[in-house]
């Protein structure tokens, strides 16, 4: 056994006491730093800075998170587009956000992740904007383009343009075979009260909107027109005005002679003299179809009729067509001439004259024109082959009362507009006619 020191005896307070007094512990150099004692002392101090410190980083990362993706959201929202080209896309109406975000996607104006439509959408408070329609998106249109487009409802516009002198019932036919326009036309509107022009439309149009609206057109140009007409017309009313300038729209296309043609059937007014004009008679032949298909027969000159201004004296009841802005003008504000007669002068537009005689002469002259047409164009018949039937002595000649045009076929064009069905005319042998063509 090992011996053991001896055991010096002490008293109670030195037991108390330890033998050797263990050194401190060693600071890290962390711990020295001056800010962290400051802080450590503030916190000791202070327990509620604690939680106030940790909402504060709270905050603060929210608030770095929500930069960052603000940053990163703007840049895309802003990036150009995957579309290679300009593009026209129909959002067809009752189409919700996601209808659109997944059509947009279809037809590539949108990446493949749509939520970033959706969720630009969301940011802009713009999802009860967001309206249905035929849109055009441009190249790389980017996000900001798209939206905007569709919020702001640029719709694609539809050019729609509506010949001067067709009737009523030819231009409802047009509208019906417009696909772009949608609904039904429940009645033809009255003859001569809507305005020929170019108008643009969306699709998906009523078509009984498009007719309002050239109405509204006619009568706002009516209005104006007539406000400035010459204070010595012999027309009572803006609806005369309208019948007179249809019948001048029908007769001829050329704009320099819409003047001079509506003088011509103004000074006959003045005289008391008949109009004699031929698309009245076609008028009080088919109405409005606009259309007769053939020359007009020299039984139908003298056919009675309402609208047969070679029948009645004056005007006809009502318009024949419906003008265009240029022979509304034209007609109330005439050249001032003393022609009474006008005839077709072979290179589509036409002699005017003052005196029966003059006119008879450049008659004559078309005539030597249209013969001489026929000579140097139609080719002799082949000789007929040996057995060919000779016709009946006493055939019936075919269409025996149709005149012969005197318009040349083909190298004489008039070159008259779309719709105006005119192919041939008759010469009056009652009365001088106001025109011969």
């Amino acid at each position: 056994m090992s011996e053991r020191p001896p055991i010096s005896p002490r008293s109670p307070r030195a037991a108390l006491e330890p033998e050797q007094v263990p050194p401190p512990p060693k600071r890290s150099d962390r711990a020295r730093n001056p800010f962290v004692i400051v802080g450590n002392a503030i916190i000791t101090r202070h327990p509620v800075i604690i939680a106030g410190n940790a909402i504060f980083t709270t905050i603060l990362i929210v608030a770095i998170v929500v930069g960052i993706t603000l940053a990163v959201g703007k840049q895309r929202f802003e990036a150009p587009g995957p579309l290679q080209e300009d593009k026209i896309v129909n959002i067809p109406s009752r189409s919700g956000m996601t209808d659109i975000a997944d059509i947009l996607q279809r037809e590539g104006v949108i990446d493949s992740n749509r939520w970033a439509f959706i969720g630009s959408v969301f940011a802009l408070k713009a999802r009860s904007d967001m309206k249905p329609g035929e849109y055009a998106f441009s190249k790389n249109a980017s996000l900001r383009d798209v939206i905007g487009t569709i919020v702001e409802g640029k719709v694609v516009q539809h050019s729609v343009t509506i010949p001067e002198g067709l009737t009523s019932e030819q231009i409802v036919g047009r509208l019906l075979d417009n696909e772009i326009f949608s609904g039904t036309i429940r009645e033809i509107p009255s003859e001569g009260s809507l305005l020929p022009e170019t108008y643009k439309f969306p699709r998906g149009t009523p078509r009984d909107q498009v007719i309002a609206r050239m109405h509204q057109a006619q009568r706002r140009a009516l209005a104006e027109i007539w406000e400035r007409r010459s204070p010595d017309l012999p027309l009572k009313s803006a609806e005369q005005l309208v019948t007179l300038a249809s019948i001048v729209e029908k007769e001829t296309s050329k704009p320099n002679e819409r003047s001079r043609v509506a003088a011509v059937f103004i000074n006959r007014l003045q005289k008391k003299m008949k109009l004699q004009s031929d698309p009245t008679i076609i008028y009080g032949l088919v109405g409005g179809k606009g259309t007769l298909g053939r020359p007009i027969k020299r039984s139908e000159i003298q056919q009675p009729s309402p609208y047969n201004t070679y029948v009645v004296d004056g005007l006809p009841p009502g318009p024949i067509a419906n003008p265009g802005r240029a022979s509304l003008e034209a007609t109330a504000s005439p050249a001032r001439t003393r022609d009474l007669f006008f005839v077709a002068d072979g290179t589509g537009g036409h002699t005017f004259t003052e005196t029966y005689d003059q006119h008879q002469k450049n008659v004559a002259k078309l005539r030597t024109l249209e013969k001489q047409i026929q000579n140097d164009t139609v080719e002799p018949p082949d000789d007929p082959p040996a057995n060919a039937a000779a016709p009946a002595a006493n055939a019936p000649e075919e269409n025996a009362d149709a005149p012969k045009s005197a318009t040349p076929s083909q190298p004489q064009k008039r070159g008259r507009k779309a719709g105006n069905p005119r192919q041939g005319a008759a010469e009056s042998t009652a009365t001088p006619p106001v025109a011969q063509r």
